[in-house]
């Protein structure tokens, strides 16, 4: 497959269409692919800070106004939904990890698993949707992750909430 053809994949797969193709494939471009000489390439890492800050308003929001808790739940649940645990678990829902660019010794190591990779690459997605269309579009596409895993929290975690309270 060309990278092109990879590039239009991973935009049905994630459900956006990048009007600027340069930031998704910035946010798919690791720092040992960038290292190895291909310039052309940034790697992820810049978006990959402001992705971090976009998520965690995105979800700090999302928080605020669905559930009446103490700022100490919030919080807790908020760590949960945005640890490298459950990052990696949404970069892989939508197999992120088979379009990086990685650089050979980490392709060979397994790096489209590694979940501090994948966690990274999911976050500075999460900027290039942003940088590309606006907060409205990074919300969307984070929210079906939220949503879903709160789903998933709700039998275990999320009781210990209520109980606290």
């Amino acid at each position: 497959m060309s990278g092109q053809t990879d590039l239009k994949l991973c935009q049905e797969k994630i459900g956006h269409h990048f009007r600027k193709i340069k930031y998704l494939t910035i946010a798919l471009t690791h720092s040992s692919y960038a290292n190895e000489g291909k310039k052309e390439d940034p790697c992820n890492e810049r978006q990959e800070f402001l992705g971090d800050a976009v998520l965690s308003i995105i979800v700090s929001e999302y928080l605020f106004n669905t559930f009446h808790l103490a700022e100490g739940d919030l919080t807790k649940l908020r760590a949960a939904m945005v640890c490298e645990k459950s990052l990696c678990e949404f970069a892989e829902e939508i197999q992120l990890g088979d379009y990086l660019k990685l650089g050979r010794g980490e392709e060979m190591m397994g790096g489209r698993t590694r979940p501090s990779i994948l966690a990274d690459a999911f976050e500075a997605l999460i900027a290039a949707i942003y940088v590309d269309s606006d907060i409205e579009h990074a919300r969307d596409f984070v929210l079906k992750f939220i949503d879903q895993a709160l789903k998933n929290l709700g039998c275990v975690a999320f009781k210990d909430y209520k109980t606290a309270l």
